[in-house]
């Protein structure tokens, strides 16, 4: 009898125990946000990434294009998803720069541009796609089951 109120009491106290672990914790934590890249100075372009880092480009017209701001959001929210596939994210947001990706892709308005690690480019979208979305292309690329393989080759 007593052993089973000790454990009904030490059940009890685990809550709060849980709870004061969480009072110092921190507040907030920041989170990771993807490798983003403004390709509006002309410096960047795709051969810089060439079997490095898949780039994933998205262009506007403006900054405040709701697609961009959208899909700047959908980006941030899963940064680890991307950074697991070696994405790097790069935007232009004036057309009037004439920047080397604008000339290499040719986008109208908004576009989503998917490019492999080997300069190929693999998806052109109008519209802003989720993370999810994003990775589980990706994953189907073949340089990506190389790399899958590979990795599970290791473990």
């Amino acid at each position: 009898m007593i052993t089973r109120m000790l454990g009904i009491a030490v059940f009890l106290a685990l809550p709060g125990w849980a709870m004061a672990a969480d009072a110092t914790a921190p507040e907030t934590v920041p989170a990771p946000q993807p490798e983003t890249l403004s390709a509006e100075s002309g410096e960047v372009t795709l051969e810089q990434f060439l079997w490095i880092k898949r780039p994933i480009v998205v262009f506007a017209d403006s900054p405040a294009d709701p697609r961009f701001v959208e899909q700047m959001r959908y980006l941030a929210a899963d940064a680890p998803g991307l950074e697991l596939r070696d994405v790097v994210v790069l935007t232009d947001t004036d057309p009037a720069g004439k920047s080397a990706l604008r000339k290499d892709l040719r986008p109208r308005g908004f576009m989503l541009a998917l490019i492999d690690k080997d300069g190929q480019v693999k998806l052109r979208k109008p519209a802003p796609w989720t993370v999810r979305e994003i990775t589980r292309s990706i994953d189907k690329w073949p340089t990506r089951q190389q790399e899958i393989r590979e990795e599970l080759g290791k473990e």
